[in-house]
């Protein structure tokens, strides 16, 4: 074992998927010992070969190392998977995809049980795993002491964001951009249905396409400096009213170019409803507020 092997803090990794094979290969990379287990353990084989401790069971490998990283399909598979591991005294790193709420249930199941816990949202694919020129970085949220003890050894896959002491915070500011990009996909693939019969090359179309997406999201702050001072009116340049009064346009396009109106009708709904409120003066801020029960 070499000195700089020695010197890194060792790391315990329950599961073994492509995302958690590329967070065990960075770990291995950057010279830190490391356990690991998987529920088939054929694919722990090659990482064995490249030097990683494979257990036998996860509770061994929990047993393992202070620090433990999980990154597993689901919740339920997090609960079932250290049913019958002892956390009592370790620190318990969860990356796997879960709602607000389970997170926290999450962290007071560590809590109850002696660990402490934190969060984690991967915003990233595992292509950009250990590839920090591809802007990858994972959300933090719960102990802070946890995460400023390990945020060099948890900085080695991908880039670090601590979002807060609540643990339910990562997975919701994981979810939210997530919710973001989804809706940008479901206006740009509205933009490409109304091409798509004409003579109109794609891949011509998709640099305009995706060079208006980028001189919008500078909206954003405008939206966030709005939300935080209450006034949806003021710097206004192009009101909901004149908003609404061209969605018509919008509609009749995609009933003549054939397309359906689905992924942009909810969002005009919800403009109408606004409007029809007396708030034709705002930008489309106030929509948000009606999205909220």
């Amino acid at each position: 074992m070499t000195q700089n092997t020695v010197e890194k803090s060792p790391v315990t990794l329950l599961g073994l998927g492509a995302m958690g094979t590329a967070l065990a290969r960075t770990w291995l990379a950057a010279g830190h010992p490391l356990t690991v287990w998987n529920r088939t353990p054929a694919r722990a084989a090659a990482l064995a070969a490249e030097g990683a401790r494979v257990a036998d069971s996860a509770a061994e490998a929990v047993a393992a190392n202070t620090l433990t990283v999980v990154c597993l399909l689901d919740d339920a598979s997090v609960e079932e998977v250290l049913a019958g591991a002892d956390p009592a005294g370790r620190d318990l790193v969860d990356l796997t995809t879960s709602t607000p709420a389970q997170a926290r249930a999450r962290a007071e199941w560590a809590r109850e049980r002696g660990a402490r816990y934190l969060d984690g949202g991967i915003m990233a694919v595992p292509p950009m795993i250990g590839v920090p020129e591809a802007g990858g970085y994972v959300f933090y949220s719960g102990s802070r002491e946890l995460f400023e003890q390990h945020q060099e050894t948890l900085a080695v896959p991908a880039g670090t964001t601590y979002v807060g002491e609540d643990a339910g915070f990562a997975a919701l500011h994981d979810v939210a951009l997530l919710s973001a990009m989804y809706g940008m996909f479901a206006g740009a693939a509205h933009a490409f249905a109304l091409i798509r019969k004409e003579d109109i090359d794609p891949a011509t179309f998709a640099p305009l396409l995706a060079d208006w997406l980028v001189a919008m999201a500078p909206a954003v702050h405008r939206t966030a400096d709005r939300l935080r001072s209450g006034d949806y009116t003021k710097g206004v340049v192009s009101d909901l009213a004149m908003q609404v009064a061209g969605t018509p346009t919008f509609l009749s396009t995609a009933e003549q170019q054939g397309v359906s109106p689905e992924l942009l009708s909810p969002y005009f709904d919800l403009m109408l409803r606004r409007l029809a409120e007396g708030s034709g003066g705002e930008d489309l801020t106030g929509v948000i507020d009606l999205l909220l029960r």
